[in-house]
């Protein structure tokens, strides 16, 4: 079992950006001391929901401050990204950090992103296909030329070429957010494991291992590959000597920053998107995730794996919003939650 932490870069209520990403990356190098796998990073445009406009960007920076974590973005967002660019710097993170960059990669939502950026409703709405297996030729391929709806271009070779990494790793690995049937079955189609958001819990995320399973056999994918796909669970985990003290922490400050981050969100074509209540959220996070003493969270990790077959975490630990206490619970995570887990 593979255990890192996710990271937001969220701006609570009274905080501003500089506050959030200064927690954000302190957070990651507090998870290197503390023994936790990766760092994912999330990707917002415009929002307080979450203070980092490029995954990618930031994770050259902590693959430059740490020395053996992976440093993973969740999710760099394909429809506002030409996916030659992020293929050259996807390469060059993995070719640079010796093999410790993961690129994970999704759809987004039909946000205003679309329209400032350029790319347009279609690009969310029908290009993905297209725009994920660009992606992957680029990461593996020598050269690549394009002839489709949305890229067309002659052949140009691939530099740096993924495979020129000076370890045993061919190219980054490709993680795909999945939210749907059709997102499952587009990763299975193509090999890739998923990562499956903190929204749902263990029943759900089963079902979608289950059937990622079937369209990866029917898509003819090597038994091998089906067998040791690592799918990813995102989720929040928040540690306290008594669960109603995690409890009560994270109630107290997660909802006032999910109202104002996701009220914030706004559609490029004005279509009306239905608001989660934020306490009610928050609950259901407690609910669903290791928030309690260190033998509760690690057996609820225990748990998930069991159930759903899925071997790595990405656990989201600063919802507190406050630096110090961010801190504690990363610390709190690798050493006192990670040796149950062996």
């Amino acid at each position: 079992m593979h255990v890192g932490s996710f990271v937001l870069a969220a701006r609570f209520p009274g905080q501003g950006d500089g506050e959030a990403l200064h927690r954000a990356v302190r957070s990651a190098e507090v998870a290197e001391e503390a023994g936790l796998d990766t760092v994912w990073l999330a990707e917002h445009h415009f929002v307080p929901y979450g203070t980092c406009p490029s995954a990618i960007t930031l994770a050259a920076l902590l693959l430059g401050r740490t020395r053996r974590l992976r440093v993973g973005t969740a999710v760099s967002v394909l429809p506002t990204a030409h996916p030659v660019t992020l293929g050259e710097q996807a390469a060059l993170l993995h070719v640079a950090s010796g093999g410790r960059f993961s690129l994970g990669v999704g759809r987004g939502g039909p946000w205003v992103d679309l329209e400032v950026f350029g790319s347009g409703l279609q690009a969310y709405e029908e290009g993905f296909p297209e725009s994920l297996d660009l992606l992957l030729r680029w990461l593996r391929e020598p050269s690549v030329a394009a002839a489709g709806e949305q890229f067309s271009f002659r052949e140009v070779p691939v530099v740096p070429r993924p495979s020129e990494c000076l370890t045993d790793a061919t190219g980054p690995e490709v993680v795909v957010a999945c939210t749907s049937p059709h997102s499952v079955r587009l990763a299975a189609e193509r090999g890739l494991p998923m990562l499956l958001g903190m929204h749902v819990g263990d029943e759900e995320k089963a079902e979608m291992v289950a059937l990622w399973r079937e369209c990866a056999r029917a898509a003819g994918r090597p038994a091998d590959e089906i067998r040791g796909a690592a799918h990813v669970s995102a989720g929040v985990c928040q540690i306290a000597d008594r669960r109603t003290d995690a409890v009560e922490t994270l109630t107290k400050a997660m909802p006032g920053w999910l109202r104002q981050g996701l009220e914030a969100h706004v559609t490029v074509d004005g279509r009306h998107r239905a608001m989660r209540d934020p306490l009610a959220y928050t609950e259901l996070l407690c609910g669903l995730h290791p928030v309690g003493t260190p033998r509760l969270c690690a057996d609820r990790l225990a748990a998930t794996s069991e159930r759903t077959g899925i071997s790595r975490f990405a656990l989201l630990v600063e919802g507190s919003g406050d630096l110090a206490a961010t801190e504690e619970n990363v610390r709190r995570l690798g050493a006192e939650v990670l040796p149950h887990l062996g």
